[in-house]
């Protein structure tokens, strides 16, 4: 063993695929794996979020141990603890852990019944840990051990807290015993640890970046949005920012007519019985807000389908109209909790880019391409990379297993026959159908879950929906549930990030600035103005009374494409000088060769 912690392997892979602590080897193994492995990463995370909460014990006995598990990116702890920890204290946990680390500890598994289990944690006080305990079925309970520190876990860990390399505390936030508002407030500390000083040193680099991409921060210096306390998790939208979503809509419902779509418009409000038939009532009614009207129950809608369905029954389909393409643009509404409340990624109401999608069950195959090659579309033109990940049936779910397999069959079907390479997601299906969902990369390497299809053969059957078939009899269609951008607000604030507000020229909500040096040069400047507004370009004037580096530098920091100098020689010789935001000087342009290039541009939707 001694040798393969030296080569820093972390763990054991035994030939049934389970991982198991280094010092429980007894028979020959399948492999191990190293940080370097996507396992590996889980188990060093989770291991060092044991030594910060052995840390935090050791500063602050008074703390209540609850969870710590490794996240997609490093791990968190939460702690019940009276006192509000600041930045000072996050140091001095850093420096708690570093002694342990440089002790050395052993690591080690001790399995016993739940009897004893209990005794320990008892004996600790540690509450939470008996009511995890509790949760528990099986009557041998693993406990891990280093030094004076015991936690309740399934592991593996690492054999030794000498192991872990690197590490920085990020963040402390509160958070709810088990995200039940009704719980008591824990204290949540963010960390990452890395299997070198240099990996770690390249994370916070990017985190700095990240932090100058912030699309809050953004969003309220170019003037595009903003977040009140009168509407936690509803954002405001400024009319700059109306103008980016209008764009990208008038792009989305361009390419959504010319594949065959048509679009519907249903309410925000529908009674209560809808929401029952739909199964949305029974396995999503935590995620909802409710109203009563005329001594009815409504619920304002979580999801867009029931109410497409009811547009679909108004009339009887023939075989002849399918695949039936409905899309929305549909507000919809979800209840979270003010913790998790992140600027326009996690919101309590967004518009959903839906459509549903009605069809003989022979046309499954090829509107599931359909879709993929869609989104593919979209996410091409901001130039990013993507994913696919299928999502297999949910504990809470609907339907006969007969229908999920033919669900999840028909979905694989279709991803073989695009090529394209896809990884399974057990059990993260939607209640009523399995998935496929695009994971998005942005420039920074991070994924953003956006796009959806859904196959659903049991909303059909819940809501009794038919066609024509060809044989004159009626029929159960399939549906199709999908978005391509998934929430608007979301992907607008993907696209700040990914961007660092500087939109492309077809997207940005100034695309033109106007600068003249003096005021002499103002009248000018607005028939400039003028000219390039009734040409379809959206363009602003800077005509205050400020020296030209200012006014430059204003427009910079505005992130705008194209900045136009207009002074002495512009006005005698008809010209404007040009300034492109990557580019910088350009040089003199007639208005008639700018307007071209500008407009060549656009068109291409460069990014």
């Amino acid at each position: 063993m001694n040798d393969t912690i030296k080569k820093g392997l972390l763990a054991a892979r035994m030939e049934n695929g389970e991982l198991i602590d280094l010092n429980r080897v007894e028979e020959s193994v399948q492999g191990y794996v190293s940080f370097e492995d996507p396992e590996g990463k889980t188990i060093y995370w989770h291991s060092t979020s044991h030594i910060m909460a052995q840390a935090v014990k050791r500063l602050f006995p008074e703390a209540k141990l609850t969870i710590g598990p490794a996240i997609e990116e490093g791990f968190y702890y939460d702690f019940d603890l009276k006192k509000p920890l600041n930045e000072d204290d996050l140091r001095k946990i850093e420096e708690e852990m570093l002694k342990i680390v440089q002790d050395d500890l052993p690591v080690s598994r001790k399995e016993m019944n739940r009897k004893e289990a209990r005794k320990i944690f008892a004996k600790k006080g540690e509450t939470y840990k008996i009511e995890l305990l509790d949760d528990i079925p099986d009557e041998t309970i693993s406990l891990y051990q280093q030094g004076e520190f015991f936690d309740l876990c399934r592991g593996p860990h690492i054999p030794s807290t000498g192991l872990i390399h690197a590490f920085k505390l990020l963040s402390v936030s509160g958070a709810y015993w088990r995200g039940k508002e009704s719980n008591p407030m824990l204290q949540r500390i963010y960390g990452i640890s890395f299997d070198s000083k240099e990996q770690l040193k390249e994370y916070l680099n990017r985190l700095e970046e990240v932090k100058k991409r912030d699309h809050r921060r953004l969003g309220k210096e170019l003037d595009l949005f903003s977040l009140h306390e009168e509407g936690p998790g509803f954002p405001f939208f400024h009319p700059k920012g109306m103008t980016v979503i209008n764009t990208l809509l008038e792009v989305w419902r361009k390419e959504h007519a010319k594949r065959g779509y048509q679009e519907i418009k249903t309410p925000i409000i529908l009674d209560r019985a809808l929401w029952e038939r739909s199964g949305h009532w029974d396995h999503y009614q935590d995620n909802m807000y409710f109203a009563k009207i005329d001594e009815r129950d409504f619920a304002v809608k979580p999801m867009n389908c029931p109410g497409g369905i009811l547009v679909y029954q108004t009339q009887l389909h023939s075989y002849r109209e399918l695949p039936l393409r409905l899309a929305e643009l549909g507000l919809v509404h979800r209840h979270e909790l003010s913790g998790v409340l992140h600027g326009l990624m996690r919101v309590r109401c967004f518009t959903q880019d839906d459509a549903h999608i009605y069809m003989e069950p022979h046309q499954i195959k090829d509107e599931i391409i359909g879709v993929i090659s869609l989104a593919d579309y979209f996410y091409r033109l901001f130039h990013f990379q993507y994913e696919l990940e299928l999502s297999t049936r949910p504990e809470n779910s609907m339907g006969s297993d007969e229908m999920w397999e033919l669900a999840t069959s028909s979905l694989e079907n279709a991803l073989k026959e695009t090529n394209r390479s896809y990884k399974i997601n057990p059990g993260d299906g939607a209640f009523y159908g399995p998935k496929i969902d695009f994971h998005l990369k942005d420039c920074l390497g991070r994924r953003w879950q956006c796009g959806t299809i859904q196959l659903d053969f049991t909303m059909p059957d819940c809501f009794d929906l038919s066609y024509i078939g060809e044989d004159g009899a009626k029929h159960r269609p399939v549906m199709i549930h999908r978005t391509i951008m998934g929430s608007i607000e979301r992907f607008l604030g993907i696209l700040i990030e990914h961007t660092a507000g500087a939109l492309p020229l077809w997207l940005a909500p100034v695309q033109v600035l106007v600068i003249p040096i003096a005021e002499r040069h103002l009248s000018h400047g607005k028939e400039l103005q003028s000219t390039l507004s009734e040409q379809g370009v959206r363009v602003e004037i800077n005509d205050e009374n400020a020296t030209l580096g200012a006014k430059i530098r204003k427009g910079q920091l505005q992130k705008i494409p194209y900045l136009l100098i207009v002074g002495d020689k512009e006005v005698e010789n008809h010209t404007v000088g040009v300034r492109e935001r990557k580019a910088g000087d350009l040089g003199s342009f007639s208005l008639e060769q700018f307007i071209g290039r500008i407009q060549d541009e656009i068109k291409e939707m460069k990014m």
